[in-house]
This record gives structure tokens, C-alpha cells and sequence, in this order.
């Protein structure tokens, strides 16, 4: 049995390229069809241009980036299509995460889940700006995820990723109100411990967002 106190392996230099680019693209630092330079990035993380380089290569081979001989590495864009395979993705791997993160419970977890969704609620009553909603959003989905497995919860902060924090379905009041109802239908059955149910809704209303996206685009 491993000691667990035995503290993790540091990341390689790559390792810790990727993780920082991964980051700077979830939080919205960088931007769809912004260039990256090797060069620029190197300095920003305190490392040589090679572990770039190997890093852009491995964002390269799982679609987050392109690369043109003319225009070098840039961050892609998510095209409708890419979008809406993303979102059934998404659906598929949230489903079973909350479902698994219901059967999993705790009093502690219900009372985070609990005030994630009151803190939405009060943001979204004093008409909050929509990257507020939508972070907030992202809080609430994370609170209930982090009640089941961590291997899900790794996939899905990957497809979350993908998307910058620049797109948000919360700059609508049709939009708010249609998000806020499935998540009142998720808190119910989250409530009532009917994993089945709550992994159900939780799917649907991802797929709800692909097609309120849809539109929106």
C-alpha cells in the first residue's frame, strides 16, 4: 500500500508547459486564433523554448491548437460542429459523475452543493454581469462533481477547457432563466438522493446548453 503522505513527483518542465497553457486557455488568457510564440511563452514561464515547443506539440495532437507553417501555433477556435460534439461529450461524462457523486453524499457535500446554487441565485437576482453567472455557474457544476470520482472530474475540467471563459450562454435573461429552471430540477433530485434521476438531468441540461449555444451562435 502507497504511504500517502509521501509526497508527489514534480512535473517535468513539458508536464508544467502544458498544465500552465491549459490554464491560461480555461481562464481565458488566451484567446481563439490568438498566435502563440515560443519565445513569449518561454519567458512568461520561466523555461527554455524546448519544453514549449514539445508542449505545443502535444496540444497540437489533442485539437487544442493548429499549427501552419505561415501563422505558427494558435490557439483554435471552436467551430459549431466542434462545439456541439463537445457538449455531448460533456453530457455524457457530467451524467454519470453526478449520478455516481448522489450515491457518494455527504452532508458536507450537499451543504457546498447548497451554497453554490444560493450564491448563483442571489448573483443572478441582482442581474450580475454574465462572466460572473457564468463562473458562478462553473462553481456549482464543480461542487457537485467533486462528490464522485476524480477521473471524471479530470476528463470533464479537460472539455470545459476547450471553451473560453469569453463564451457564456449567461448574457441573456432567456438564457438565465432556462439554465436556472434545470438546475432547480437537478437540486430536487440531488436532494431526494435519486442518483439516476439527477445524473439524467444533469446530462440533459448539458445537452440543453449545446443547443441554447446553437442558437446563440
Amino acid at each position: 500500500m502507497a504511504d500517502s503522505s509521501t509526497p508527489a513527483p514534480p512535473l517535468s518542465r513539458t508536464a508544467y508547459v502544458v498544465s500552465r497553457l491549459k490554464q491560461d486557455l480555461a481562464d481565458g488568457t488566451l484567446q481563439p486564433g490568438q498566435s502563440l510564440r515560443q519565445v513569449q511563452i518561454a519567458h512568461r514561464y520561466g523555461v527554455s523554448v524546448t519544453p514549449v515547443r514539445e508542449a505545443l506539440r502535444i496540444l497540437e495532437a489533442d485539437g487544442t491548437i493548429t499549427y501552419s507553417p505561415h501563422r505558427g501555433a494558435t490557439v483554435k477556435d471552436v467551430d459549431p460542429e466542434t462545439a456541439m460534439d463537445l457538449y455531448r461529450l460533456r453530457a455524457a461524462v457530467e451524467g454519470l459523475a453526478t449520478e455516481i457523486a448522489v450515491e457518494r453524499m455527504t452532508p458536507d457535500r450537499l451543504e457546498a452543493i447548497e451554497a453554490a446554487h444560493k450564491e448563483l441565485r442571489a448573483a443572478q437576482a441582482r442581474k450580475a454581469p454574465a462572466a460572473e453567472l457564468s463562473r458562478l455557474n462553473k462553481a456549482l457544476h464543480y461542487a457537485i462533481y467533486q462528490g464522485g470520482a476524480p477521473l471524471l472530474l479530470d476528463h470533464i475540467s479537460a472539455l470545459w477547457s476547450r471553451f473560453p471563459t469569453s463564451v457564456t450562454l449567461w448574457d441573456t435573461k432567456r438564457n438565465v432563466s432556462a439554465l436556472d429552471d434545470d438546475h432547480a430540477g437537478i437540486l430536487e433530485a440531488v436532494r431526494a438522493g435519486d442518483a439516476q434521476r439527477a445524473g439524467a438531468l444533469m446530462s440533459a441540461h448539458v445537452r440543453h446548453a449545446g443547443t441554447l449555444r446553437a442558437e446563440h451562435d
